[in-house]
């Protein structure tokens, strides 16, 4: 069934949890106090409304704190890591792009899942292409427009595709799944497999269509510190934010799933 998908208006959240964010500075720890400076954070570009909204609340709790987004594919972003770009915090789509990074000694601990993802169809208001599943996107007719295969919403699409033994046809491929909602937003084309997010987060412009296969494609989404931090203290603080009780309420609006 097509749905009409628009953005919840986002309802007030909870005070900052995090232990040191309160006015009593002999109760709060020795590090919260070293927060402070820049945090770059570099993150998946299917991120870009929850961290956006996260990091204005990051500073709001750290005043002297500024929260500095790079949005990219997530296997964009892990080569510039290691290929030296400085960056404070990594949070990737999916795992292997992590591990990635992890390969390379730029992460510090354990990266933490803190949501997932699933793909959706998403068309144009109205449908204009008369979409109505997976099956479409092997036909020549329709105008399709996927991720690249070597980007985490591109690797679930060929994931859910041979699932469903279908062939797709795309028109275009695009760097990240950003550019690919953009192409349904503007009518040029008449379908693509995005995250359910992005289809959430283009309001009435995009209707989605649920299938199937996407439980076949799940992404797991870990963030991490990383080890050559510019501004540490505050890339630990930040990534543990991430798995907050009030970025959990940010989530949630926003259309991911608990891991």
């Amino acid at each position: 069934m097509i749905r009409s998908l628009s953005v919840a208006a986002m309802a007030g959240v909870a005070a900052l949890t995090l232990v040191g964010c309160g006015s009593d500075d002999k109760a709060a720890p020795a590090d919260t106090s070293k927060v402070g400076g820049t945090v770059t954070v570099f993150a998946a570009a299917s991120l870009t409304e929850t961290f956006t909204e996260l990091g204005k609340q990051f500073e709001a709790a750290h005043p002297g704190v500024k929260v500095v987004y790079s949005f990219d594919a997530s296997s964009a972003l892990a080569e510039q890591i290691n290929q030296g770009a400085p960056a404070d915090v990594f949070a990737s789509a999916a795992p292997k792009n992590m591990q990635q990074v992890q390969d390379k000694g730029e992460v510090t601990g354990a990266p933490f899942t803190f949501v997932r993802n699933r793909l959706e169809i998403a068309v144009p208001k109205g449908n204009p292409g008369h979409i109505t599943g997976l099956t479409d996107f092997g036909k020549t007719e329709p105008k399709i427009a996927l991720c690249a295969e070597q980007v985490p919403c591109g690797a679930a699409a060929k994931t859910v595709f041979e699932a469903a033994g279908v062939n797709p046809q795309p028109d275009t491929r695009e760097a990240d799944v950003k550019a690919v909602l953009t192409k349904v937003k503007l009518g040029e084309v008449d379908a693509a497999l995005v995250y359910r997010t992005d289809v959430l987060s283009a309001g009435a412009q995009v209707e989605g269509i649920d299938f199937a296969e996407a439980a076949k494609a799940i992404n797991d989404y870990p963030v991490a510190p990383l080890a050559h931090a510019p501004n540490a203290a505050a890339a630990a603080a930040f990534a543990d934010f991430v798995k907050s009780d009030q970025a959990k309420t940010v989530f949630a609006k926003a259309g991911f799933d608990a891991p």
